[in-house]
């Protein structure tokens, strides 16, 4: 019994707590209203049925009092014509209208003091019902105010998450592009260096072992023919050069 009181508990809080979740306060206040105002037209018809009963019974005792004046004034023709019997079965019967009338200005009294007892209340309920539709319609506002600014800040934080995943992704993409450029950079120094081949120009290393000896060769054949041209040209520089002024025209001359 206790176990299933329990879980009862359990079950009626979580339907509360999803009710909750899922109810949303304008669409309440709006049924609030509602029934504020259909309860204010039920005030309203029982006014109308009420004020409808008071017009019956006022022309209930409109007839009746003019079927009375009626049978006074044939009272009154009959002595005039000595007809004394008439005249007291005139009078008889509007004495048997006295009691009704009396009894429809009774009921007519009853029925005004409960028609201005309804009218006070659907004047009240009036006033009420106007107090909540100002104050529901501020606190609806006040409401989707606070609904914006929360998805707002939702929003925001949204963003700043994104913008944090953003910058990540950024750093992610800055290392794997160091690092790839740094890997290119390692190739370059290689083939440079003769460690990997260089697959746009397939040569081996035999090849270019071979290749470097000629080119050294080359340059030392190049070195050596410039050596030579210069050994060449200083020679000839010194045998076609004048005679200097203090020489003698020649060593055994005769004296001037």
């Amino acid at each position: 019994m206790g176990v299933m009181k329990r879980m009862s508990g359990i079950l009626q809080a979580k339907t509360n707590k999803l009710l909750d979740k899922a109810e949303d306060p304008r669409e309440s206040l709006d049924l609030s209203y509602q029934k504020l105002l259909e309860n204010l037209q039920k005030v309203r018809r029982s006014v109308a049925d009420v004020t409808t009963a008071k017009k019956r019974i006022e022309l209930q005792a409109t007839q009746l009092q003019a079927q009375a004046d009626k049978l006074q004034q044939q009272a009154k023709d009959a002595l005039s014509q000595d007809r004394e019997d008439l005249a007291r079965e005139a009078l008889a019967r509007r004495a048997a209208l006295a009691p009704q009338l009396d009894e429809l200005q009774t009921q007519h009294q009853q029925v005004a003091t409960q028609e201005a007892k309804l009218i006070a209340t659907a004047q009240n309920l009036q006033v009420q019902v106007d107090a909540f539709r100002t104050k529901k319609e501020t606190m609806k506002a006040t409401y989707t105010a606070a609904e914006a600014q929360t998805k707002i800040g939702e929003a925001v934080s949204g963003i700043s998450e994104s913008m944090g995943d953003a910058g990540m992704s950024v750093q992610r993409a800055q290392d794997k592009i160091d690092s790839m450029q740094a890997r290119a950079g390692a190739m370059d120094e290689l083939l440079a260096s003769g460690a990997l081949t260089d697959l746009t120009n397939p040569v081996d290393d035999i090849q270019a072992q071979l290749d470097q000896v000629s080119a050294t060769n080359t340059v030392d054949a190049d070195l050596a023919a410039l050596k030579a041209e210069l050994g060449t040209a200083a020679p000839a520089q010194l045998g076609t050069a004048e005679p200097s002024a203090t020489t003698p025209a020649s060593e055994g001359g005769a004296p001037a």
